[in-house]
């Protein structure tokens, strides 16, 4: 398994220094991420060359393309693609580094970050970048509520933005902030143009958004296509990329397939270029050949059952735990996803800073689970099946088809749990409807994970003081988070950030059950197609030949 190297110290050591001492980062050179990558793909074996179409299929469409709201990989692939950010992250080392910021500053309490901006930026309307336009965007953002909740979170407590010049903003919080440097280095917080701003949450999704970004939107059908151009005139990227000015592809086509089959006989074939999600059954299939597979373990929360904690059965501790302890995570891992995914071992995957190694309290023992079950009062009925007080332990999973492993990794999840003696149904629910089912706890359980290089992801998934979309109740844990985010202290915010796993794994909040691992499958002849921090795609630097 292809991972992030441990960057967790280098990182919250270099962030001390930020806002002790208010410097001034500077641009820290190109990056080489870690995938495994065969002859030809992400390699730059070769001269690169200008012009021709990526074809890439996705297995799923969000119904939006809207950055700023959107949360599924397969969405943000493209549309990350059509928005610059402040900053960007190293992905080797975690590193923040300048984009459509040049350098920022600090205070030494991490409540004011004031960003210098690069002159001659523009959007593809032909408007320019300026210290209004950011406002704008840092003023809209916690607006979209649970549209946005990524991007709400990240500006969480601000008290305001403000333009000290044409090119020169300052972002300043209540308190202090220690995760909004790398929130500006997200597609989240990328910036759109004023125009695009002030347009609905509603017709940003439909229509798009104008970027600044080396591609701009051309065509989007829902749930068939998004056509990307190349923006020609672009000459603002990312410190981290190698080539300058314009991207070497013209044009880029994103088209949805749901099958993973039929997905990786469109590569095999050459009618595609790259595809996404790449599952174990297609593996061997696309080994060897002229098809290179390319992987990179992401980030942030794991994939998991989401617990809504106002279900009463869900209220009892031991239930949770009980579930917790059924999972076999390792088999889950070995038989439906790719090669190399590790089970989980925390909330947060082992890639993401401040990760604590929580493997002995996911250990899988299902005679554990029968006892808490027992303890809890739950006893097994003639079919195998739990009951108390004439009710049967009944839960229902929602999951939605954004990647081919989920329904297999749940038909296992739901063998495991019926062998301690819990009736699981499966619900599929469209993918567009991810985000209303959460806001309307419209679910028992649901399936999904969060991809951030920054452990400030669990504020955003689990504090009350913001979506609490499981709607948990309050406890030591909302202290817990909001302390990791406020202190600039790296060895007391590693030590907030292992409290917060331990509350979220002891207490059953929440059952990790495998890391994420992306994987593509890509035609030798895509060149430099890489990683980001996050494990999404960048696609400037990306040429066919």
């Amino acid at each position: 398994m292809t991972a992030l190297p441990d960057f967790r110290r280098s990182r919250w050591a270099s962030l001390t220094a930020l806002v002790t001492t208010s410097v001034l980062l500077t641009a820290c050179g190109s990056s080489g991420d870690g995938p495994d990558t065969g002859s030809g793909s992400g390699s730059g074996s070769g001269q690169a060359k200008s012009g021709g179409t990526l074809t890439f299929t996705v297995g799923s469409d969000v119904g939006c393309v809207d950055p700023q709201q959107v949360g599924s990989n397969d969405t943000i692939y493209s549309v990350r693609q059509i928005v610059d950010s402040l900053t960007d992250q190293d992905p080797e080392t975690g590193k923040i580094v300048p984009w459509l910021a040049k350098s920022w500053d600090i205070n030494a309490a991490a409540t004011s970050f004031t960003f210098r901006l690069r002159s001659g930026v523009t959007f593809s309307d032909g408007s320019e970048l300026t210290a209004q336009v950011v406002k704008d965007n840092f003023d809209a953002v916690p607006k979209l509520g649970a549209l946005g909740t990524l991007a709400q979170g990240y500006l969480s407590g601000v008290e305001n933005t403000t333009v000290v010049d044409p090119l020169t903003v300052k972002v300043t919080f209540k308190e202090p902030n220690a995760q909004f440097l790398q929130a500006t280095s997200t597609h989240t917080l990328g910036i759109e143009s004023s125009a695009s701003v002030h347009r609905t949450p509603q017709q940003k999704c439909s229509d798009g958004v104008t970027g600044s970004g080396p591609f701009v939107l051309d065509q989007y059908v829902q749930n068939q296509s998004i056509t990307l151009a190349k923006r020609t005139g672009y000459d603002w990227g990312s410190s981290l990329w190698s080539k300058k000015g314009d991207a070497y592809l013209d044009k880029l086509v994103f088209k949805v397939v749901p099958e993973a089959g039929v997905r990786a006989g469109g590569l095999q074939s050459g009618q595609v270029d790259a595809i996404s999600s790449v599952g174990k059954a297609n593996e061997a299939a696309l080994k060897g050949g002229q098809v290179t597979l390319q992987h990179r373990a992401n980030p942030g929360v794991v994939f998991g059952l989401g617990f809504n904690h106002a279900r009463p059965v869900l209220k009892d501790t031991k239930v949770r735990q009980a579930i917790l302890s059924a999972i076999d995570r390792r088999q889950i891992a070995d038989t439906v996803f790719p090669t190399g995914t590790q089970p989980a071992t925390s909330v947060l995957a082992h890639t993401t800073p401040d990760y604590t190694n929580l493997a002995a309290d996911l250990a899988f023992d299902a005679a554990r689970a029968k006892s808490l079950l027992d303890s809890a009062g739950w006893r097994t009925g003639g079919d195998g099946i739990r009951a108390k007080d004439g009710k049967r332990l009944s839960l229902t999973i929602t999951w939605f088809p954004n990647a081919a492993t989920n329904q297999p990794a749940l038909e296992l999840v739901q063998q495991q749990l019926k062998a301690v003696g819990f009736d699981v149904a499966l619900k599929q629910s469209q993918v567009s409807q991810f985000s209303t089912t959460l806001q309307a706890g419209d679910f028992d359980v649901v399936w999904g994970n969060v991809t951030r290089s920054d452990p400030d992801i669990l504020r955003n998934s689990f504090s009350t003081r913001l979506a609490n979309f499981y709607r948990l109740p309050s406890s030591s844990l909302d202290t817990a988070l909001s302390a990791q985010a406020a202190t600039t202290d790296p060895a007391k915010r590693g030590q907030l950030v292992s409290e917060a796993q331990k509350l979220l794994v002891r207490n059953a909040y929440y059952a990790p059950v495998v890391e994420l691992q992306t994987q593509l499958g890509l035609s030798k002849k895509v060149h430099n197609l890489d990683f980001d921090s996050g494990s999404r795609i960048r696609l400037h630097d990306t040429w066919i030949g």
